[in-house]
């Protein structure tokens, strides 16, 4: 039923989506809506399940019934644009790509365009007689370059999504941080949450468990190299574990860091069972030139 731009769907839940979570559940169905405005229906009043207004994070049961209330013309994250891609992995379920520093995962209420998202969306429907709808599975900080893995199917998604909750994927990163660590290697656990007033994440005492590993990879005069593992998903949690522990990443200015071109923070590897063969695949890439040259 349209009104304007406006169209009502409907979606009943079967069982290989029993448990998932209702916002997950409409991203992977309408990807060519940002997460963002669909979670504004949500909390809007335009999503019901079986009549009720749910949240976000409503665990979906087989038989549900969804009715939502979209502007299909919002899709702004599935705008294919002209952009280079430094691509490292593709096959037809998915595709993994080296983001550089400075560019969005996807398209946001200030940019919608120039995105990793955008630029998937033309390289994979170039000559495509069926629409692919690029899935994210997970992101990186705007700011924050390397392997980022992204969906091809929605099979796919649903797989390597659980792969991520289940704890069955290998990331780590490399780390430019201020001044020079003394030990070769330690554990950092410390609670995570948002200040609303400052719009700002950090330590927060009633925030959620959070913990993230480094090894030393080499000692500079007055900065240090050093791998990470965040075993936990936090937001900013590399950023602000660094800072608790008085090293700063290179480049970012709101933690202590210095000034520099970019923020020195590399997601270099990353590992998981691939969603049709089970086998477990990894891809590894170094830092870029610019991020040692400080």
């Amino acid at each position: 039923m349209n009104n304007g731009q406006i169209t009502k769907l409907t979606f009943e839940i079967g069982i290989a989506s029993n448990k998932q979570k209702l916002g997950d559940y409409l991203f992977e169905k309408l990807r060519e809506l940002s997460k963002m405005y669909l979670r504004e229906l949500i909390k809007t009043g335009k999503c019901e399940v079986n009549g009720a207004l749910e949240n976000s994070g409503y665990r979906l049961r087989s038989n549900d019934f969804i009715e939502i209330e979209a502007d299909l013309s919002r899709g702004t994250a599935m705008r294919p644009e002209i952009i280079a891609l430094d691509i490292i992995f593709e096959d037809g379920e998915l595709i993994v790509v080296n983001k550089p520093a400075g560019m969005l995962v996807h398209p946001s209420h200030r940019e919608n365009s120039g995105t990793l998202l955008n630029a998937l969306a033309y390289h994979l429907n170039r000559g495509s007689e069926k629409l692919i709808r690029p899935g994210l599975i997970h992101r990186l900080d705007k700011q924050t370059s390397g392997l980022i893995v992204v969906a091809k199917t929605e099979r796919a998604h649903r797989i390597v999504s659980g792969h991520f909750m289940k704890k069955r994927v290998d990331k780590r990163y490399l780390a430019l941080v201020e001044g020079v660590v003394a030990d070769n290697e330690g554990t950092i656990e410390a609670p995570i949450g948002r200040y609303d007033d400052l719009k700002h994440w950090s330590v927060k005492a009633d925030g959620k468990h959070s913990e993230s590993r480094f090894w030393v990879r080499e000692r500079n005069a007055d900065t240090t190299l050093i791998e990470l593992e965040p075993v936990t998903g936090r937001t900013n949690q590399l950023r602000i574990h660094c800072e608790l522990i008085g090293h700063p990443i290179v480049g970012d200015t709101r933690r202590g860091g210095r000034e520099f071109k970019r923020l020195c923070l590399h997601a270099f590897k990353l590992a998981f069972p691939h969603p049709e063969t089970n086998e477990r695949i990894g891809f590894e890439i170094e830092a870029p030139t610019d991020f040692l040259d400080s």
